[in-house]
């Protein structure tokens, strides 16, 4: 099974140091801000699943809902990773604002379910803190997210836990879109059966 992840944050809150310590298990600090795709081959739960994660660098139009871009990752995107700093109010803000807008536009494009994942990033500055894991944990609950803190500095594990876990909304979301889809064919069919027998009893 393929999935396709694309994570978005405002700048500085360590979204590329996230995804190079998920893929590499290393910790490099300091990111120019460029676009990259990467591929990566994971087992969860005893499946391979290849992961295609884009590293979208962050513009203000991307809180924007008419924005090109957001459809265009929404269309390509099978889960969403955003990511906050724990140390920055209005990076967590800008959070908020995304959910809306992905599901704005998921809405608008008919899609059934989005699975996003929010990430609290940088918990090793704790000392600095202006985002209670509280406030991480009730937006995620009122948007139906998973919410994870991590600190990508610090621990790999933690890391790894956030992309499982993403992974594992997604094959939930599949299984979920399939029964519907089979349940609006067995509609379909019934309804069709029933207009026969109107258009025989006639």
């Amino acid at each position: 099974m393929d999935a396709n992840v694309v994570v978005l944050g405002t700048d500085n809150v360590g979204k590329s140091a996230l995804i190079v310590r998920f893929l590499t298990r290393r910790f490099i600090g300091e990111y120019g801000d460029i676009e990259s795709l990467y591929t990566h081959n994971v087992v969860v739960d005893g499946r391979e699943q290849t992961l295609n994660i884009w590293d979208a660098p962050y513009s203000q139009q991307d809180l924007s809902s008419e924005s090109l871009m957001c459809e265009k990752r929404v269309q390509w995107a099978d889960g969403f990773v955003l990511v906050y700093s724990i140390c920055d109010r209005a990076s967590f803000n800008a959070v908020s604002r995304l959910i809306q807008i992905i599901k704005t536009t998921k809405d608008f494009l008919g899609f059934e379910k989005m699975p996003i994942v929010i990430v609290g990033n940088k918990r090793d500055l704790h000392h600095r803190r202006t985002v209670l894991s509280e406030e991480g944990r009730l937006l995620a609950l009122s948007a139906d997210c998973q919410f994870y803190e991590v600190s990508a500095a610090e621990n790999y594990h933690s890391v790894l836990m956030v992309f499982h876990g993403l992974v594992d909304r997604i094959r939930e979301s599949r299984v979920s879109v399939k029964k519907l889809a089979g349940i609006k064919g067995i509609v379909k069919s019934m309804s069709a059966v029933f207009a026969r027998r109107r258009t025989d009893s006639l």
